[in-house]
């Protein structure tokens, strides 16, 4: 077996992957018609190229309604918002997220409660969200993560026993289906991002989905400067802002919008190649679909690392690895959102927040176990573009892995600047802001 790539050794892939963000003359062509109407922005609210969005984006995820902003933490906001979440209102939130899940909350004053997530799916583990209502609870935030949705059954039985409102976080979920239905349609809201690395693409930008009329009219106003400007049937008169998307990223999302359906089958059938591939190496295990969730969709390919069956090796080394075999990949993508370096809060600035006796945050002694064994020992997560290549690609992921597995006394000694790099905590290291 040739030595590592890690070790000086010859690279087993040396041509990129499939390029991402994807575009071709469409997205050009409606780029291009958009700058030459001259009509450029988001007013008059939603205009042409986001109101055609919005609404065939709707009819893709199920949803009655949906509109656009400016990315998709404010729509998180938004939806919590038309939700009625006030200060110091609770709202349950898996651990092994984005911050951007998190901060919202924070930003209605309302107070986070961190809950662990199950090992088999990295998604919010309902009995632990259970365990968590309190009084004071007003809402949950299911994430469907990198290839899984929350089971949006336990989820909506949960809130219905606590009428609790639902907010999804769909920000990996373009085209995910749970029991024949669309991510974003079976709670009270869904927020997806059109960030740069996301399955659909506007480099940024932002979408809420609902099937309420009255939390559809809240949202048009939170979002257009407070105007109800497609209905104004329940005479809300709030202070909004200005979160409107522009023509130009609409343009690009409806042309995304038309290859979402093509590239999902193709992540699909990929992912499966690559799954009973990885399945054949000793130390890997998958993480397990749930059979109700009829549509996957994959942002991100996860599997599961064991050290013991690789010698020992730390996780963060066996991705530097990888790495330098040339595929990309990542194992602290997300770290418990009460550890991250990126959610340093300081009371002061949320006087609304719970102080403990002790004087600290409500979350100072949280412990998810799962989330932080998936963090920081476990996880390990390939970008989706991976996945829209040929077959040959995916075979030389799993070609790959094997050579690092059948190689595991060079990763042992392997000691470069690739290692300290995948080791680093999120808000040091370059990446993508997912």
């Amino acid at each position: 077996m040739p030595d590592l790539a890690i070790a000086g050794g010859s690279a087993v892939r040396t041509k990129p992957f499939a390029h991402w963000p994807q575009y071709d003359e469409r997205e050009r062509r409606g780029v291009l018609e958009v700058l030459e109407s001259r009509n450029w922005g988001g007013y008059p609210f939603p205009n042409k190229q986001a109101a055609l969005f919005s609404e065939r984006f709707a009819g893709h995820q199920d949803a009655k309604h949906a509109l656009c902003a400016v990315n998709g933490t404010l729509t998180i906001e938004i939806a919590l918002k038309a939700a009625g979440i006030k200060p110091g209102d609770e709202v349950i939130i898996p651990a092994y997220t984005f911050e951007a899940t998190a901060v919202p909350v924070l930003r209605l004053g309302g107070v986070p409660i961190f809950v662990d997530v199950l090992p088999d799916t990295y998604c919010v583990d309902p009995e632990a969200a259970t365990a968590a209502v309190t009084r004071r609870t007003r809402a949950i935030i299911p994430v469907h993560l990198a290839m899984n949705m929350a089971d949006m059954d336990a989820i909506k039985d949960l809130a219905a026993k606590h009428d609790l409102k639902i907010i999804e976080d769909c920000a990996h979920a373009h085209g995910a289906k749970w029991r024949g239905r669309g991510a974003g349609s079976i709670g009270d809201a869904g927020s997806f991002s059109m960030q740069s690395s996301k399955l659909m693409s506007a480099g940024e930008g932002g979408v809420v989905t609902t099937n309420d009329d009255e939390m559809f009219e809240l949202c048009q106003s939170y979002i257009n400067c407070g105007r109800a400007s497609q209905t104004d049937v329940y005479g809300h008169r709030i202070v909004g802002f200005n979160y409107r998307i522009t023509e130009f990223q609409a343009a690009i999302l409806l042309v995304q919008l038309e290859r979402l359906a093509a590239q999902t089958e193709l992540r699909s059938a990929r992912a499966a190649r690559l799954a009973e591939g990885l399945s054949r190496i000793p130390g890997l295990s998958l993480l397990e679909r749930d059979e109700r969730q009829t549509t996957q969709a994959i942002y991100q390919f996860v599997f599961k690392y064991n050290a013991e069956a690789f010698g020992g090796a730390p996780r963060d080394r066996f991705v530097a690895a990888l790495e330098a075999e040339g595929i990309p990949s990542d194992g602290l993508f997300y770290e418990p959102v009460y550890r991250s370096p990126l959610f340093r809060v300081d009371p002061r600035d949320y006087p609304m927040l719970p102080i403990t006796s002790g004087g600290g945050l409500p979350w100072q002694d949280a412990r998810c176990p799962v989330a932080e064994q998936a963090a920081y020992r476990e996880s390990v997560w390939l970008p989706h573009q991976l996945l829209l290549g040929d077959e040959r690609d995916v075979d030389q992921i799993v070609e790959a892995i094997d050579k690092i597995r059948c190689n595991v006394g060079e990763l042992l000694r392997a000691d470069h600047k690739l290692i300290k790099i995948k080791g680093m905590n999120r808000a040091e290291r370059p990446r993508f802001d997912a």
